[in-house]
Formats: C-alpha cells, sequence, structure tokens
C-alpha cells in the first residue's frame, strides 16, 4: 500500500473519537491494525484529535493528504456541530490546519448505514425470529438503521440497481410517542424538564437514566446521582426499578425501531448499532423490544417478517467510511 493512497477516518461520537487509515483501492478498504479510540473531552477539536492519531501512529510524515470524518451531528454544509458534545467542526478549517488537501465531513449514521453490505453473518445478532443473510451484491434494499449511545442515531441505506445511498437523518430527535399508560406517565415527568421530548430522552445511555430517574420520581423517591452503568449493573443484581428501567427501555426502543420501519419501508432488515447495543444484548433479546417492535396493528404480520439486527462489529462506523472512500475513489477513476 502506498502512502498516496492512504486516507484518514474517523468516527466522532459524543463520548469517544474513533480514528483509522483505509487503502480504498482495497476490496476492504478498512485498514483493521490502524484502529485507535481516544476520548474525545481529551482534544479541544477535531484536528487536535487527528494530529495526535498521525503522531502516536507514526503517520504525521506519511503522505496523508486526505480525510473522512463521519461526525454524531448535522453536517450543514462545510460546519457540523457535534450534538451531544462542544465540538463545531469546519472542514475548511480542519482541512488547513491538518494541511489536507481534501476534507470530507458526513453525518456518523451515513457511514453506519455505508458499512451494512460489509458485514458478515458473525457480525449481528438477531432480536427475535425474523433472519438475516448478507448478501455479496443486493440489487434493491432498504435497509433501516438506528442506535443508541452517547445519543440516538437514525438513518437508513437505500440501494437501486446495486448502488448505494445512505440516507442521513436527524431522526432521534423526533417527538417521543408512549404507547403505555406508564410510558404517558413517564413522558409527563420528562416534560416537566426538558419541555418537548424526543425520542433520544429515552432511548440512549443518558436516556436509560432519564427513565430511571422518572420511575423513581413517580415512586417519591429521588435516585440520586446515577449513570447508565449504574443502572444496568443495578439491573443485573435484581433491583426492581432498575430493572423496569431496563425493561421500558427495550420495550420503547422496540416501538421506535418498528415506527422506523414502516416510515421508511425498510422490509429487508433493521440494524440496530451504537454503543449501548451491545451493552444491553441479552436483555434485548429477553425484553419486550420485539413485541413492540412487531405490534403496529394491521401491519403486524408484515413486522413479523422483518429481521431486527444487532450489530456487533466494534467499528461499524469507521468499516462504513472506508466504504465511502472506496465508492469516492471509484467515482472518480477514469471510465
Amino acid at each position: 500500500m502506498s502512502d498516496a493512497t492512504r486516507i484518514l477516518l474517523a468516527d466522532i461520537g459524543g463520548t469517544n473519537a474513533r480514528f483509522a487509515l483505509a487503502d480504498p483501492a482495497l476490496a476492504s478498504p478498512l485498514i483493521v491494525d490502524s484502529m485507535q479510540r481516544y476520548p474525545v473531552v481529551d482534544f479541544p477539536s477535531l484536528a487536535d484529535a487527528a494530529r495526535h492519531y498521525l503522531r502516536e501512529t507514526g503517520q504525521e510524515e506519511s503522505g496523508i493528504r486526505e480525510g473522512i470524518f463521519a461526525v454524531a451531528g448535522h453536517v450543514d454544509g462545510d460546519v457540523a456541530r457535534i450534538t451531544n458534545h462542544p465540538w463545531v467542526i469546519s472542514r475548511q478549517r480542519t482541512q488547513a490546519q491538518l494541511g489536507f488537501e481534501r476534507v470530507t465531513l458526513i453525518n456518523d449514521f451515513a457511514a453506519q448505514a455505508m458499512a451494512i453490505p460489509l458485514l458478515q453473518a458473525g457480525d449481528v445478532v438477531p432480536i427475535g425470529g425474523a433472519t438475516w443473510s448478507p448478501e455479496a451484491a443486493p440489487q434493491h434494499r432498504t435497509y433501516a438503521i438506528l442506535g443508541p449511545g452517547t445519543g440516538l442515531g437514525v438513518g437508513a441505506l437505500i440501494i437501486r440497481e446495486g448502488r448505494q445511498y445512505p440516507l442521513e437523518t436527524e431522526g432521534g430527535h423526533v417527538s417521543f410517542p408512549p404507547g403505555t399508560p406508564e410510558e404517558l406517565a413517564i413522558l409527563d415527568r420528562l416534560s416537566a424538564q426538558f419541555g418537548r421530548v424526543s425520542n433520544e430522552r429515552l432511548v440512549c445511555g443518558p436516556g436509560l437514566v432519564n427513565i430511571h430517574r422518572a420511575l423513581s420520581e413517580l415512586a417519591g423517591e429521588d435516585p440520586g446521582p446515577m449513570q447508565p452503568a449504574d443502572v444496568t449493573a443495578r439491573a443485573q443484581a435484581g433491583d426492581p426499578r432498575c430493572m423496569r428501567a431496563v425493561d421500558v427501555f427495550c420495550a420503547v426502543f422496540g416501538a421506535i425501531a418498528g415506527d422506523l420501519v414502516l416510515t421508511l419501508g425498510a422490509w429487508d432488515a433493521v440494524f440496530l448499532t451504537g454503543g449501548v447495543v451491545p451493552k444491553m444484548l441479552d436483555a434485548l433479546q429477553h425484553s419486550g423490544f420485539r413485541q413492540r417492535f412487531e405490534h403496529k396493528g394491521r401491519f403486524s404480520p408484515a413486522m413479523a417478517r422483518v429481521p431486527s439486527l444487532a450489530v456487533m462489529h466494534p467499528n461499524a462506523g469507521l468499516l462504513g467510511t472506508a466504504a465511502i472512500a472506496r465508492r469516492e475513489a471509484l467515482d472518480a477513476a477514469p471510465a
């Protein structure tokens, strides 16, 4: 692999910044042994984090002159704002700071979506009975993808005549629709705190804490400060309220995932990604997730045939960013 073909990749979330290199000339463009992860709070900007990665991995003088960066926020022209972190990323400024010839900013769930065709059977775990098998070159598919981490990302992958079109959305910020009296009561508590309540206020790491706090307040108790890991650990230890918070989280997640399938017509599969999913895999498999996913009135029979798949690949965002690098290289190649 020549240095000139290397592209710097990044997958920037509200908690972690993941970096890697890609060679778009390869059928599997992600260079697996190049991946590193850093807390975003350790750096004042994306450019600082990228320079640290290049320096730490001995790539500063390697001749890399291009970067493709997936960011957990809305990309508006040349600027992206990380939704759950203070970074504001300017494409032009980052390009100048790194001395690159080209920098591309994309939404992180566009990258997650582009990873789908590269996933292998061992990279996913079905939630429910509907199954899915990867295809070498699907010609016509519509996939939904959503994932709770620091926030809730939502996207899709449209494949038509073999061409892949990732759909960037901010679907995590649509209004939360309660489906039970208990969820209506939780919405009431969260409305008092936040005003408008989006799906992200419940289905993400901090959302699990929000659910637990709402349940505690409904019981007339103050749970004190907690982290998502505290809720899941106490649930595993048998704490009834934490167990209930996890159950509500999984059920709401399933209902939202099912609504996304209906909205997009994503009958081919929905992929569940993000940092929370692997940690809560057992809970998702033994919860009301799939029941609420399928419970869509007259469309329940159709929903029962849609696979819901937990993505276990540890770096799906980088995998998809590498896929975008390869596609751009192929598009730019002479006919």
